[in-house]
């Protein structure tokens, strides 16, 4: 299976399934001296970790991160770093009757045609589980580039849409709710729609923003490396992802040039930030953001018809424990993913000052 490295200097590389012994990573090229702060790291997993509140699975893991190697008296050294998760609360006989059925917009299908052979127990090597290792890795990149700040938060639910410009929200709320909405009236109508959707054993999509301020001017590379380009693909790498915009995105498409220029002012600013931090795929100085959508979960608690793997149809019904709504957990796995696309370009950029 190919496909399990990101980044260029700075490599993150998973390896895990939902219900095997552990999950886990190893995070390269990250520079030696490096104070670790490990609260912070731990802190980062329990965002993202099942259990935590009412309208998320009930699925029960400390998440906690054994380190293996590459650290040393709390710093790094500049070896590889390597970590596992121990998976702790599996309930395999939940999926069961997965064995011989595939769940309609699950990978399960294309899992079993491409490899002829699958993991069906929580989806295997395709279950969201896999994301804790890159919050690890993304914590760590956190702390590579400390003066950038990274702040995601969930922006809509369904048709509940925050109405108000990102400028104007106070990110110190986003931890104030279980939804992780920024918001507080948005917030409480978020999540009385994320538990009506539930009892009706159903699921709903939703999207995160993210705003990351104090990017320095020059990170990104021209043509293929662009940074919006590779923000896309962390992104679109996240399980449920259906899109990505940044900036002005579709929006864009439907104003005149005189409309969405962002005119330079004298001390190098911009007016205005339709160009949403990037320009001709570098960064400008100006706060760099992005909208991430994510579709309903699959895996729903009512009857859907499907095949079998000879083909036959039949009935299926979502068994276990499912988060009704994938956002508000997201909410970190997309700092992560950021961060370390951030951390790589950083790298890149000191590597020529050298």
């Amino acid at each position: 299976m190919a496909g399990n490295s990101f980044g260029k200097l700075l490599t993150l590389t998973t390896f895990g399934e939902s219900h095997g012994e552990a999950i886990g990573g190893i995070l390269e090229g990250c520079p030696a001296g490096i104070d670790l702060n490990f609260d912070f790291i731990q802190n980062e997993l329990d965002r993202r970790k099942p259990g935590q509140s009412a309208i998320v699975t009930q699925r029960k893991e400390s998440d906690e991160v054994q380190f293996l190697s590459g650290i040393f008296e709390g710093k790094t050294t500049g070896a590889p770093i390597g970590f596992i998760i121990p998976n702790a609360n599996q309930k395999s006989a939940d999926y069961a009757h997965l064995a011989n059925a595939f769940r309609p917009s699950h990978a399960d299908f294309t899992y079993e045609k491409k490899y002829g052979h699958r993991d069906y127990r929580g989806g295997g090597r395709s279950s969201a589980r896999e994301t804790a290792s890159r919050v690890v890795g993304g914590a760590i990149a956190k702390q590579i580039i400390k003066d950038v700040q990274i702040n995601a938060f969930v922006s809509s639910v369904g048709s509940i849409f925050i109405d108000k410009p990102y400028q104007t929200l106070d990110f110190s709320k986003i931890e104030s709710n279980p939804v992780r909405c920024p918001d507080t009236e948005s917030a409480q109508k978020m999540e009385e729609l994320i538990r009506s959707i539930r009892k009706e054993g159903d699921t709903i999509g939703g999207t995160i923003t993210c705003v990351i301020q104090n990017v320095p001017i020059g990170w990104g590379e021209p043509v293929f490396d662009k940074l919006h380009a590779q923000l896309g693909k962390a992104m679109l790498s996240i399980n449920a992802v259906k899109g990505f915009e940044f900036g002005s995105g579709f929006c864009g498409a439907q104003m005149k040039g005189s409309e969405h220029n962002d005119l330079i002012q004298p001390d190098g600013t911009t007016s205005t930030n339709l160009s949403g931090g990037i320009q001709g795929g570098i960064s400008n100085g100006m706060d760099i953001y992005f909208r991430v959508a994510f579709k309903p979960v699959a895996t729903i608690m009512q009857t859907q018809t499907t095949i079998n793997n000879v083909g036959e149809v039949v009935s299926i019904e979502g068994k276990g424990r499912h988060d009704p709504c994938v956002v508000p957990r997201a909410v970190p796995i997309v700092e992560a993913m950021a961060a370390l696309v951030l951390a790589d370009f950083y790298l890149i950029q000191n590597s020529y000052q050298k």
